[in-house]
């Protein structure tokens, strides 16, 4: 994905410390948000996967810094089912009226390219409101693999074609797509290992059981910092301030290898322009004070400021980007 404003598992964990972050987050979104509103319509945020993950973190961050800007309720609603699917459907078939949101990430792209049949329509079903969040990815390696560089560790795969492995938390994730991006644009023959969740594959990395995974930046960071694993690149048009010391893709000559998990919030089409305008006004400024940026930082995430038309390209690149690659990969679902 091209580089953001500020700067496409999902699925993405986050550092220990960010416990603390979200249960305080969730205290204050139940204190404040769970009261009904005599004078405004609360709105309802859905969340299409279960409490907890990247996307739920980032709509209650969203909520707790929303509702007070807007003087209205922002309701989180987890609503699960087929990948994201159950969730978006209730969405794409909400009264377009700005009361029913959904959050979007890169998932969302990617399921236009894994799932045949989807009953919306991932271009036009919805209306992209704002962009709220980015998350660079990282390539990283066990340190017995013996390449000190991206350099290096291409001329192995190439000197050595099947033998290395590539984990992923499983078919159609980020990881796995971060892979599968990463051997088209090296033409290497690296062989893809899926797992049932990041915990599985990123214990099996460190004991050397797979050698090569792409994640974000915020799963891998406690284990770059403790030697347990190595970093070669970032998947960014920039380096990331947590890495300084790492390249980017781009520095090492691999065009269109900058990938982010993003995040961000939709709503059903039909939904009249001066709402959506007014909800991106509203969003941008919740989510810019001193208080949510530091919130995001804190947890490594990179906020984001779009326009309506800049989150609509951006989806659509990215569903263009991810069904050409998954087509070309013959990556089918699971």
């Amino acid at each position: 994905m091209a580089s953001l404003t500020s700067k496409p598992a999902t699925r993405a964990n986050f550092l220990s410390k960010s416990t603390v972050i979200l249960l305080g987050i969730f205290t204050m979104c139940t204190c404040v948000f769970a009261q009904p509103s005599s004078s405004s319509k609360p709105i309802t945020l859905v969340v299409p996967f279960a409490t907890g993950g990247a996307t739920d973190i980032v709509a209650r961050l969203l909520a707790q810094t929303l509702g007070p800007t807007i003087n209205t309720p922002v309701i989180v609603e987890n609503k699960l089912g087929g990948g994201g699917v159950v969730g978006r459907n209730a969405v794409a078939r909400a009264t377009p009226d700005g009361q029913t949101l959904l959050t979007i990430e890169m998932s969302y792209a990617t399921a236009a390219g894994l799932t045949p049949d989807l009953p919306y329509d991932s271009k036009t079903s919805f209306t992209p409101v704002s962009i709220v969040v980015s998350v660079p990815h990282v390539l990283v390696v066990n340190p017995n693999v013996p390449a000190n560089n991206i350099k290096e560790l291409i001329a192995l795969a190439k000197s050595q074609p099947g033998k290395l492995n590539f984990g992923s938390g499983g078919i159609g994730t980020n990881t796995h797509l971060g892979s599968e991006l990463f051997k088209s644009v090296t033409q290497t023959d690296i062989v893809h290992v899926p797992y049932k969740g990041a915990g599985a594959v990123l214990a099996d990395l460190m004991a050397g059981q797979v050698q090569i995974l792409v994640s974000t930046v915020t799963t891998v960071l406690p284990h770059i910092r403790s030697g347990k694993l190595r970093p070669l690149i970032v998947l960014s048009d920039k380096r990331v301030d947590v890495l300084p010391d790492v390249p980017t893709a781009k520095e090492e000559g691999l065009n269109g290898m900058s990938m982010d998990f993003w995040v961000g919030v939709a709503a059903p089409k039909g939904t009249p322009k001066v709402i959506i305008d007014k909800l991106n006004k509203d969003i941008n400024s919740a989510m810019g004070t001193p208080s949510g940026r530091a919130q995001l930082l804190e947890m490594g995430l990179v906020p984001e400021v779009t326009t309506p038309e800049q989150a609509t390209k951006l989806v659509n690149d990215e569903i263009d980007r991810w069904t050409a690659l998954i087509k070309a990969q013959n990556i089918k679902p699971e």
